[in-house]
């Protein structure tokens, strides 16, 4: 009595599997095409684009960081001291080729032209005293050495040699420098400035911001750790755009296009379905991934689709198993 009992329970119980089995198999309203799959983000490695020390890292996985939020920072105090000596330089330079253009001042000028006058005059004492010892030399009979007039005729050479120095001196003076040492000095500037540059953008490679808004999952370095551009300091998850990734036979392919709505509901939130589109349906047939829950056979060919979901409450996770329900109905 007992085996028939219970071999009557076990019938009733392969029945219930078979009908709730094929209850779910069935379309819960006609027209609408239901499919599974599980959500899908893009991840990136986030890295410092220079080499150095790690001195802070602010975030912790789970946290929920906006793009442009400072996310760590290296010790750039070496650079810091650089910059401030190429700023000097540039102030230097800057002051040098200032100089240059300005030209001479009107005070510069002024000596120099003064310089010559003072030449001049000695120049024509110097020709007075040799024409008054040519004299001597030629009435005194012998009053007056050769030596002397020579002395007096070099001492006149020096003095009209100097008075032609000062004035070339007091034409270039008043011509100004060469363009040539200007454009030299302007050069010079420029070099300083590109160098100044140079180490203002490798300062700013010192801190590490979010390129968009996204979770960090996880801090694959530590402060203290060396860094480079080869080795990520943390992986985000991106937020936007989430998607589910589901699979859609070929008998079911006709029925969907891109930009269909459709809801995306979960386990955890089965009657707060989140709404989405169609947004991509691959044209290359696949057998479906071992991962993916399916009612066919695991060799049946089918397309990958994305639906892009509008996750505002974000209550949808990276390989979560969402159910998609598609409206096929014209």
């Amino acid at each position: 009595m007992k085996k028939k009992l219970a071999a009557c329970l076990l019938i009733l119980i392969i029945f219930g599997a078979a009908g709730w089995f094929w209850f779910m198999r069935a379309p819960s309203h006609p027209g609408v095409l239901t499919l599974h799959g599980n959500i899908d983000v893009r991840q990136i490695s986030i890295a410092f684009n220079a080499t150095g020390r790690l001195l802070e890292l602010p975030v912790e996985e789970g946290d929920h960081v906006k793009a442009g939020q400072h996310l760590g920072k290296l010790d750039i105090e070496d650079l810091l001291n650089q910059a401030a000596q190429a700023k000097a330089q540039e102030l230097t330079q800057q002051q040098t080729a200032l100089r240059l253009h300005n030209g001479s001042r009107p005070e510069e000028i002024t000596e120099t032209k003064a310089r010559l006058a003072s030449a001049e005059l000695s120049a024509q004492h110097a020709d007075r005293e040799l024409a008054r010892r040519k004299a001597l030399a030629a009435n005194s009979q012998g009053s007056i050495s050769e030596h002397d007039v020579d002395e007096a005729r070099n001492d006149a050479a020096t003095a009209h040699a100097k008075v032609d120095e000062l004035r070339a001196t007091a034409r270039l003076t008043v011509i100004g420098p060469r363009q040539e040492d200007i454009a030299g000095a302007d050069a010079q500037v420029k070099a300083s400035q590109a160098q100044l540059a140079l180490l203002t953008y490798r300062i700013s490679q010192g801190e590490l911001r979010a390129p968009s808004d996204g979770i960090v999952r996880s801090r694959l370095q530590e402060p203290g750790d060396m860094v480079s551009p080869s080795k990520p300091v943390l992986a985000l998850a991106l937020t936007r755009p989430k998607w589910a990734r589901i699979y859609v036979q070929e008998a079911d392919l006709g029925k969907i296009r891109p930009g269909m709505s459709a809801q995306v509901s979960t386990d955890s939130y089965p009657g707060h379905p989140v709404s989405g589109r169609i947004g991509y349906i691959s044209s290359v047939a696949e057998f479906t991934p071992k991962p993916v829950e399916t009612e066919e056979l695991r060799t049946s060919l089918v397309y990958e689709v994305r639906v892009i979901v509008d996750d505002g409450a974000d209550q949808l996770r990276l390989g979560q198993p969402v159910t998609v329900q598609v409206n096929t109905s014209p």
